[in-house]
């Protein structure tokens, strides 16, 4: 087996790949060695386990993300930015459903401080500020906007809106027009 110009970032795209063709769960140091036609033992100078690459796949993932968030949210406000945020988010998740899944690995407190994670928080808590919201309900509406996205993305990457009408478009329309009202409304303690 002829070596094929391995590298750390190389192996960390085409892991995200195959997250994405076979799901997060089934990458392997040993499904991406067959993915090269080396041994698994070439690939260890650049991965230290299955566990290593996972975690490589999710910062990528959550930089992709915020590369992309970043880019939505330029020049936007209140609502227009909370809806950008939010597509930003749905989209990646439709277009990368592995790298996504990849996204919410938990991470090590080290590893999580010196992600992109970090990028995503203080977009949001940029967005809220446009709310007027003061602490601690910023930390609140931060964990509520996570929460909903994150979970009305997976139900529908899962198949689980698929078995009936309104059309899932207008669902997640009336969940952000909701979002911002409730922002706009915040109950105070």
């Amino acid at each position: 087996m002829a070596r094929v110009g391995l590298t750390t970032e190389r192996l960390t795209r085409a892991g995200a790949e195959l997250a994405d063709e076979v799901g997060f769960d089934q990458v392997t140091v040993s499904a991406l060695a067959r993915r090269f036609d080396v041994k698994v033992a070439s690939l260890y100078s650049h991965v230290r386990n299955s566990q290593d690459l996972k975690t490589k796949i999710a910062l990528l993932a959550l930089e992709e993300m915020a590369d992309r968030a970043s880019d939505a949210l330029a020049g936007r406000a209140g609502k227009d930015a909370l809806t950008a945020l939010a597509n930003v988010y749905r989209d990646y998740a439709r277009e990368h459903p592995g790298r996504y899944a990849a996204s919410q690995l938990r991470l090590d407190p080290e590893a999580a401080a010196a992600s992109a994670g970090v990028r995503h928080a203080q977009m949001t808590r940029a967005i809220l500020r446009g709310y007027d919201l003061p602490e601690p309900d910023q930390t609140h509406a931060v964990r509520l906007l996570g929460s909903t996205f994150h979970g009305y993305v997976s139900l529908e990457l899962g198949g689980g809106f698929s078995h009936s009408a309104p059309d899932t478009q207008q669902t997640w329309t009336r969940i952000l027009d909701a979002l911002d009202a409730l922002l706009r409304n915040w109950p105070t303690a």
